[in-house]
Order: structure tokens, then C-alpha cells, then sequence
């Protein structure tokens, strides 16, 4: 695992190989044990690395190939790499290092740009061809690695993070409102979007060629969900089986210390079983805990630690939570408001100081439907189904006007779906997956930035992916979306961005391209079954988990974000939010700003969601906008 970063060197004349060495020293997280750069009258490339594989200095980067036409700088690790470079020997190729960074610039001296379809892996890389003057970068299939890139008046500049592009000169901050919109919308600026508008994201699954002033961007994968025949589920099972052990098999190749996150939920639990077969030495696991029991779920990750006799390390998240914030914040170059984010760099700075590689359990819940979301959005599409449209559009909507300042919990979810139940099923699935109401956005921003806006709106971010899914159903068009948009602009970019900052590399057995292609072909009665989310998953688990770790109540990886605003952050929050706000009050209407935050601290309200996304907005700002 890596940073990367470089720029075309003539749309940069004035840059030397001291601004390579600067964009790799602002990522040097991600990579703190060698650096390198290249350049040329043509491009300039900066790496940082992280050792995993062939730990000698063989392995460094920038790589060459044997006649030195090409340059190679890479981000991320190919899984099925031995099994490409037993192949690429039989055709004569021999290797001077033992690192899948020389396997791939074997593969695109062979294939070109379609090397991206035989890797199997998490990556993100930049080759520059010296005699087609061409600059390649591809991003891998879920988007587990990160690449942005500056396009700006003729200048081209990528990078892991924004924070190495922002190091070049005259890089404009210019923020581009309709991603604070998505922002606050969803938590997270989706792709191919940043927080700033010369700045896009590579999206995923996609690569691009860079040759002259020319820039021309593909998709080269896309996940179909097929409708070919129900498999058997017994037959199903197995073959999931097989892929989990399979998965989970390549992802513990590692010239260094491996462990990995347990969290107690099915998808960690099960990764950490397939991980003990593997092995004969106790798997080292990494678990963090919080004082609130609502939300601890460190007693089940001990059910699992003690059924595989792990060598077990727990870590508590309380007042280092004030202490450490502004560090954690730090490490997102654009607004990001997950709460996880914080568990998340604790779990990661504890596994850290026992290896260097973690395997994780992500992606079980957008892959499998896990989330109980789509228990809800599977009972709506039934309500949907049932009542014809006139009532649906009249008597529904009216219903949900009639509740539009509901209180009480459960008249707001009745509110919620009458209002899903009177829109399309794909706004409707934006409304489920929306942190913010209109009502709300309406009642915060101020009427510069609502005009500014004019007619865009966060929902067609849900619902243009929603028309783009294959599936026929309206579970498997629901997972598509999330799989684009949550997982891959939400859940990857916080373990990302946490574990790097750590130094530490993180993998998903579940998201291999092989197990994300299996589920698709799935019939979605394997998934979602009478009610049981992850249905399938759990039943491949079923003989390595006990049944308090397979059917109890899904938690989610939260934290007791109302109780901190009050008590534990209670004092940085005041004086980002209140006292010395900048940002917020270039947005936002300050009386309604300070109306939350009175509210919530005398307890007549819980806004802890919303004041924490505002937290988030105002820490980023004035690190990365207020210091113009």
C-alpha cells in the first residue's frame, strides 16, 4: 500500500523534482519506508511506499521496465499476481523482483490498457509510456483505492489525496457548491465529484489516457446483475464457501506482519474464521470498544476471539476522542462526516502497532444486503406494488404532508414512507438514504446559496445510478446504487483514508471482483430471505459462527455521537461551531446554526447528526480553505 501523485510536466514547466518530492511528502503516511520520483521533459511521477512485498530495495518506486520505456508508480496490492506471473514466465518474461508492481508493467507491455481486466485487486496506478507519450491511470473495480486528479486551464496533476495536488502552485480553492449540497445530503462528496471544483475523482472501475492536452477517460467494469436462473441454494452455499476461503486465502500473502479488525458482526467474525483455517499461528484481532453500551459491541468480538483462540487486542474510545479529533479530521482533504471515521482510525492505530496488514470485513452488507434499509425499502416496494398509483400520489403524499412536523420516532418513519411511497422507487431510495431532509436544507441555507444552486438537487445522484443498474428487481438496482455511490464514496474512503493514516493496509475478502460477480448472478431470494437480511452469507458462515453472532440485532459500526456533543467534544465543537465559525457561516444561516446548538444542549432536541456534519464542514474549511 502506497501514495501516488505526479503531474504532466508541460502543462508544469516551473516544476522540479523538489515539488515531486513536496506531493509525496504531504501522503508520506501511506507510504513512510522508501520514496522515489521520475522526471522527464514530459511527466513528472512521485511515489511513497509502504512494504508489503519483496521488503528489499528492489521493490521502490517509481519501477522501469527492462528497456525503461516504461514507468510505473503503484498504489494498492494484485492478488491473483502469482498466478499472472506464472503465466507471464512461461511465455519467457523473467522478473527481477518479487513485488505485483513489475507484474504489471509486464501485463501493459503485452496488452496495453486492457492489463486492468486479468488484475484481481485493490489498486489504483499511473504508467507513462515514454515512447507513445502517454500516460495511462486506472482505478480498481469497488474503488478500495483513491486517485484524484486537477484539471485546470491546460494544467493536469493526480495524486492518492488532494493534499499532495494542493501543493503545486496557484492550485485555485474553489468550492463547488453542489458537492456541499451532496455533502450534507449523504456525508460524503460522491464520485466523480470533489469539495473542489477544478479537482475530480478517477471513478472507479473506470481508467484514462493522458497524451498531450488530451485526456480521454473509459469504463472498463461495470457489475451486471444477471437474470439467469435461480441457483440451487445448497449449490449456491458451497460455491460461496469455496470463494470465501479462496478470497480470504490471497489476502494473507504478506512479507509482513498481518492481522485482523474484528468488529462481532457476521462479516468480521466470518473473515476471521476463514483467516484461522489459513493458518496454524493464532490470528491476531483488533476490536474497539466504547463506555456507552448502546453501542459496544466488543463482547461479541470476545465470543469470536475465544471460539478461535485469537491473540486478541481491545481498545476503549472515550476522552481520546477530544483529544485526537483535529488530528483524525486532518486526514480528509474534503468534508466527511461518517462518524465511524473515529472508531475507525483507533481500530486502525491499534492493529498498527502489531502489524502492518489488517483483512477486514467490508462490503458484506452492500454486497449481500445487510443493511436494515433494505428490510425497509423491500416493505415499501411490497406497499408500492399493492396500492395503485392515484393513491400512492394523493392520499400518501397528503399523509406525509400532515406529518411533516412529527416528533415522535416512530410518527417520523411513518412520515418517511408515506413520502417513499408517493415517489418513484428509486427517489424513494434516496429519501431512505438521505441525512437531510428539503425541510430542513431549507431551513439552514442561506438564500445566496440556495439561488447559487438553482435547480440541482442531491437525489439525482441516487437516482441517475438507480436508471444505470441491470437488475430487474428492485433489491438488486438498490444494491447497484449503494455499491456505487455508499460503499464506494462512504465505507472506502474512511477505511482508506484511516488506515493509511497509520500506515497501515487494510483488505476485503468480500470484495473481490469474484465474490461481487457471484452475489450479482445471485437471485435476490438468496440474499434477502423471508425477512433474513445477508441470508446466504450467514448460511456459508452458519457452521464456523454461533447463532448470537449470526441473527442478533445488527448495531453498525456507530458511536453515541448526541452524548459526545453534549459531554465528551461538547468544548471543540463550541468554538468551531459557535465561537469562531467561518465556513459554516458562508452556507448556513447563523441564528439557525446556534437554535440547533441550544436546542441540543439543553436537551430539547437531539441534532447530534447534523451538528456533526456542520463539526466536519467547519474543521475541514478552516484547515484547508481558511488559511488562504
Amino acid at each position: 500500500m502506497c501514495g501516488i501523485a505526479g503531474f504532466k510536466t508541460s502543462h508544469f514547466p516551473s516544476l522540479s523534482h523538489q515539488d515531486l518530492i513536496n506531493m509525496g511528502n504531504a501522503i508520506a503516511h501511506r507510504g513512510p519506508d522508501a520514496h522515489g520520483e521520475y522526471l522527464d521533459d514530459h511527466v513528472g511521477l512521485s511515489h511513497r511506499r509502504l512494504s508489503i512485498l519483496d521488503l528489499s530495495e528492489a521493490g521502490n518506486q517509481p519501477m522501469y521496465s527492462d528497456d525503461k520505456q516504461l514507468v510505473i508508480v503503484f498504489n494498492g496490492e494484485i492478488y491473483n499476481f502469482l498466478d499472472i506471473k506464472n503465466d507471464l514466465k512461461q511465455r519467457g518474461i523473467a522478473f527481477k523482483t518479487g513485488t505485483d508492481t513489475e507484474v504489471i508493467l509486464h501485463l501493459y507491455a503485452i496488452y496495453g490498457v486492457d492489463c486492468v481486466d486479468k488484475l484481481n485487486g485493490m489498486f489504483a496506478f499511473a504508467i507513462w509510456d515514454c515512447q507513445q507519450e502517454e500516460l495511462f491511470i486506472a482505478r480498481d473495480r469497488a474503488g478500495k483505492k483513491p486517485l484524484y486528479y486537477l484539471q485546470h486551464e491546460g494544467r493536469f496533476a493526480f495524486a492518492s489525496e488532494i493534499k499532495a495536488l494542493l501543493t503545486l502552485p496557484d492550485v485555485p480553492k474553489d468550492i463547488r457548491l453542489d458537492a456541499v449540497y451532496d455533502f450534507f445530503t449523504y456525508q460524503y462528496v460522491p464520485d466523480p465529484k470533489s469539495i473542489f471544483t477544478h479537482i475530480h475523482k478517477l471513478p472507479a472501475g473506470y481508467y484514462m489516457k493522458v497524451r498531450g492536452d488530451e485526456i480521454e477517460i473509459h469504463q472498463y467494469w461495470d457489475l451486471t446483475f444477471s437474470e439467469t436462473p435461480a441457483k440451487d441454494e445448497e449449490k449456491a452455499k458451497h460455491e460461496l464457501q469455496e470463494l470465501l476461503q479462496q478470497c480470504t486465502k490471497r489476502r494473507m500473502i504478506s512479507d509482513v506482519p498481518l492481522g485482523a479488525f474484528l468488529s462481532g458482526g457476521v462479516d468480521s467474525s466470518g473473515v476471521v474464521a476463514m483467516m484461522t483455517a489459513q493458518t496454524e499461528k493464532p490470528v491476531k484481532t483488533c476490536t474497539v470498544a466504547f463506555d456507552d453500551e448502546q453501542y459496544n459491541e466488543a463482547e461479541f468480538a470476545r465470543i469470536v476471539a475465544e471460539q478461535y483462540q485469537t491473540e486478541h487486542h481491545e481498545f476503549t474510545v472515550n476522552q481520546n476522542v477530544a483529544d485526537r479529533l483535529e488530528e483524525i479530521v486532518e486526514y480528509f482533504d474534503e468534508p466527511f462526516a461518517d462518524p465511524s471515521l473515529v472508531p475507525t482510525f483507533f481500530v486502525s492505530e491499534l492493529a498498527r502497532s502489531a502489524v502492518t496488514v489488517a483483512v477486514a470485513g467490508d462490503g458484506g452488507d452492500e454486497v449481500f444486503a445487510g443493511y436494515e434499509k433494505y428490510s425497509t425499502d423491500h416493505l415499501e416496494n411490497k406497499l408500492r406494488n399493492k396500492f395503485p398509483a392515484w393513491i400512492r400520489n394523493t392520499i400518501f403524499k397528503h399523509l406525509a404532508t400532515l406529518l411533516k412536523d412529527a416528533k415522535h420516532p416512530i410518527l417520523r418513519k411513518a412520515k418517511s414512507l408515506f413520502t417513499s411511497l408517493s415517489v418513484s422507487p428509486a427517489y424513494g431510495f434516496f429519501i431512505t438514504n438521505s441525512q437531510m431532509s428539503d425541510a430542513e436544507w431549507n431551513k439552514l441555507a442561506s438564500i445566496d446559496l440556495q439561488k447559487a444552486l438553482g435547480d440541482y438537487h442531491p437525489s439525482n445522484v441516487t437516482t441517475d445510478v438507480y436508471a444505470k443498474a441491470t437488475g430487474s428487481d428492485h433489491l438488486s438496482k438498490i444494491l447497484y446504487t449503494d455499491i456505487k455511490t455508499y460503499m464506494c464514496g462512504g465505507i472506502l474512503v474512511k477505511v482508506d483514508r484511516m488506515s493509511m493514516a497509520n500506515s497501515l493496509e487494510v483488505r476485503a475478502p468480500i470484495l473481490d471482483k469474484e465474490i461481487m460477480e457471484f452475489s450479482a448472478n445471485l437471485d435476490s431470494a438468496l440474499k434477502f430471505k423471508c425477512g433474513e437480511k445477508k441470508y446466504l452469507l450467514k448460511e456459508a458462515f452458519k457452521e464456523k459462527l454461533p447463532d448470537e453472532i449470526l441473527y442478533r440485532k445488527k448495531m453498525g459500526f456507530s458511536v453515541p455521537l448526541d452524548t459526545w456533543l453534549r459531554h465528551d467534544i461538547k468544548a471543540i465543537a463550541e468554538n468551531y461551531l459557535i465561537t469562531n465559525a467561518t465556513g459554516l457561516k458562508e452556507i448556513f444561516k447563523p441564528s439557525v446554526i446556534h437554535q440547533y446548538w441550544k436546542e441540543h444542549q439543553n436537551a430539547q432536541a437531539n441534532h447530534g447528526a447534523i451538528l456533526w456534519s456542520m463539526l466536519m464542514y467547519e474543521m475541514w474549511y478552516q484547515k484547508y480553505i481558511g488559511q488562504q
